[in-house]
């Protein structure tokens, strides 16, 4: 039987002119990333699977690529539940590996610790436009700031980046963890399942307000809960202010300092933005990880019709690993989406080297081919980009395919001068 040549479900291989633009695009986001401070680490593609299996990366965590124990310590005989068989998993997102990394590296690190992230991750999740089962991530993290100057930075280093590479018009989603609560507590759900009120309140975009009350009542909660719960969308709906609004209506449940704080990163931003997009907060955002602590955000791109990357405060997750708690914020850009949406609306390089394609007809007597390479590495030293190849019998064709990958001059050179 033949060996197959497609890749495997979920997965893609990258052709040159995808690679290009995902060099370009990398590039980019490194160089701004580090003019706001923050600097490149590596962490391995696998992780210990109690550390991936946590209850911290919600529904993220039924979609782990399990690793078998190996040697002798797999016992298949005696195996009795998946614990015995598995010890290991592909990451299935940056976040876990980065605070696993802090917690083991923090004597060596400053304080705060600006790290920036880049690297493949793996969810066993259906395929879809823009979704992938491997995937490169992008996140950018600052550990040990307590002060929402973290979540100002992470917004205008994220969103600049993004106005570097062409996007325009987007929005910044942003709410808070505790506001959801407050919401939730106001409406008379039990704190036990907030959770599960945030599960559906997130399908929100999808089903509308009534579909969101529908599935409240299957779960069985109580119709007074849900009613005053949707009273609060509502009101929301009409209200100028929504931070103003949600302020009056939860005063004694909700603290006015996570609302000033809400407002000072608003502003703060909106101020000094140096790309084109609009804050906006939105009640509904939950952010499907357990580990948000306070703030959470989103990046809404019209053309994609979704979100484009995400983030938020997670206060409580390296004290999983250490006994202390740090205080750590990280913002994710969704790198194949955009790499998806710059392809998709034809984007070309900036000031990207001329390229020359040198075709030499077989037989060109040696001296001629040293005097060619001669001159093509003068132009390479130049900053051009030379490719040298053999002609082919059918050099039209030829042509055609080196132009699809960018060549757009020629030279020719034959064994015998063109009469």
């Amino acid at each position: 039987m033949a060996l197959s040549k497609k890749p495997v479900t979920g997965m893609k291989d990258i052709l040159p002119a995808e690679m290009q633009l995902r060099d370009y695009v990398i590039s980019v986001i490194k160089d701004t990333y580090g003019k706001f401070g923050f600097t490149s680490i590596e962490t391995p593609c696998v992780e210990n699977i109690a550390n991936l299996t946590n209850k911290q990366g919600g529904d993220n965590e039924k979609l782990i690529f399990k690793i078998m124990k190996r040697g002798e310590k797999l016992n298949l005989e005696n195996a009795k539940e998946e614990a015995d068989l598995v010890d290991g998993g592909l990451r299935y997102d940056l976040t876990v590996p980065l605070v696993r990394f802090y917690s083991n590296n923090a004597s060596q690190l400053p304080t705060p610790f600006k790290a920036l992230q880049m690297g493949n991750v793996w969810r066993a999740d259906r395929p879809q436009r823009g979704r992938y089962r491997q995937f490169m991530q992008c996140d950018i993290d600052i550990l040990g700031e307590p002060s929402n100057l973290a979540e100002i930075e992470l917004i205008l280093a994220t969103t600049t980046t993004l106005g570097k590479l062409g996007f325009r018009n987007f929005q910044i989603r942003i709410n808070e963890r505790r506001i959801l609560k407050a919401m939730a507590a106001y409406s008379g759900f039990p704190e036990e399942s907030f959770d599960t009120v945030f599960i559906i309140l997130d399908k929100m975009d999808k089903i509308g307000l009534d579909g969101v009350a529908a599935e409240l009542k299957e779960c069985g909660f109580s119709e007074e809960s849900i009613n005053k719960y949707m009273d609060l969308f509502r009101g929301l709906e009409t209200a100028q202010d929504g931070l103003g609004y949600l302020a009056g209506k939860l005063e004694g449940v909700l603290e006015a300092e996570v609302v000033n704080n809400l407002r000072e990163i608003s502003d703060s931003v909106s101020a000094t933005k140096a790309a084109d997009f609009e804050m906006v907060f939105d009640p509904t955002l939950v952010r499907g990880m357990s580990y948000y602590t306070g703030t959470i955000f989103e990046i809404a791109i019209p053309e994609f019709g979704g979100s484009c990357g995400g983030g938020g405060r997670y206060d409580k997750m390296v004290g999983k690993f250490t006994g202390s708690d740090v205080p750590a914020c990280g913002f994710s850009i969704g790198f194949e989406r955009i790499i998806l949406l710059m392809m998709e609306n034809g984007f070309q390089i900036p000031g990207k080297p001329k390229k020359i394609a040198y075709l030499i007809e077989k037989g060109v007597a040696g001296e001629e081919l040293c005097r060619v390479i001669a001159e093509a590495q003068s132009q390479r030293a130049d900053g051009m980009q030379v490719l040298i190849a053999r002609m082919n019998k059918n050099k039209k064709f030829q042509k055609e395919q080196l132009m699809k990958e960018g060549w757009e001059e020629f030279k020719e050179f034959y064994r015998e001068p063109l009469k």
